[in-house]
């Protein structure tokens, strides 16, 4: 049976890649910190499943983790784990803010380096970057540190897409760009979202569909494809000033550390 490998899989989005995935036949490989919600999740997939725990924060696990991996035989990868914030740059959380980069960008990025080696050697996997449609826009106030690691995660798997195309590599990459999405990241970053979201087994049923198309950027609903679309033809400060306004609607009594 192929085998799907999810970090952040203890809620959310990385949940419903794990309930959806096993449905199609995967075994799992599930990653989080809170490993007693993976257990739960686990007992209800009817495959095989394993259960690692790791601090992605934490660049020494992150690379044991890895190191770990590569002795597996994947053939998906889905770097989903992340998290944001909201507030003004000056107020919010200096810890809080090295933990998003040390989760949303460096994890990501070891685990990407690690294991594509292996994928390019057999010619063969799929690797899967949960970035976001903040990814896709020149900037975030009230989110820049966000919205800067999401920028992040949507270029490097851009520019990694292309060198496989080049090498005419089997391998694929894809980033996830979603908008709003009904899961618990609300309640960590201290946002209540101004826009309707979706749920996370429409946001996933989306992804797997454009990912089985070899999609680059999979964005799902019409509305987040023609905001972040027309973002690319409007004057950079209006598109942050529409940006911050939207943010600012977010903004809960959760601000920063």
């Amino acid at each position: 049976m192929p085998v799907a490998c999810i970090t952040g899989a203890s809620s959310g989005i990385g949940k419903e890649f794990a309930v959806q995935l096993a449905d199609r036949g995967f075994d799992l490989i599930l990653i989080a910190r809170n490993t007693d919600a993976l257990e739960k999740i686990s007992e209800s997939l009817g495959v095989h499943v394993d259960i690692l725990h790791c601090d992605l924060s934490s660049e020494v696990q992150t690379i044991e983790l890895a190191e770990q991996l590569k002795r597996r035989k994947i053939d998906m990868l889905i770097n989903n784990a992340g998290f944001g914030d909201i507030g003004y740059f000056d107020e919010t959380g200096m810890a809080k803010d090295m933990d998003m980069i040390n989760v949303n960008i460096r994890a990501l990025h070891i685990l990407t380096k690690k294991l594509l080696p292996v994928f390019l050697k057999r010619d063969k996997g799929y690797i899967l970057n949960v970035a976001s449609s903040a990814g896709l826009l020149p900037g975030g106030p009230y989110m820049a540190a966000y919205y800067a690691t999401k920028a992040y995660v949507v270029s490097m798997t851009s520019a990694i897409y292309h060198e496989l195309k080049i090498r005419k590599s089997h391998v694929h990459i894809s980033a996830l760009c979603p908008g709003p999405v009904d899961t618990n990241f609300n309640d960590t970053a201290g946002v209540k979202f101004s826009l309707k979201g979706i749920s996370a087994q429409r946001c996933v049923e989306y992804a797997l569909k454009m990912f089985a198309k070899g999609k680059l950027l999979i964005v799902p609903t019409f509305t987040m494809k023609a905001a972040t679309a027309g973002a690319h033809f409007l004057p950079r400060k209006m598109v942050l000033a529409a940006t911050a306004n939207q943010q600012k609607k977010k903004q809960t009594s959760g601000k920063g550390e």
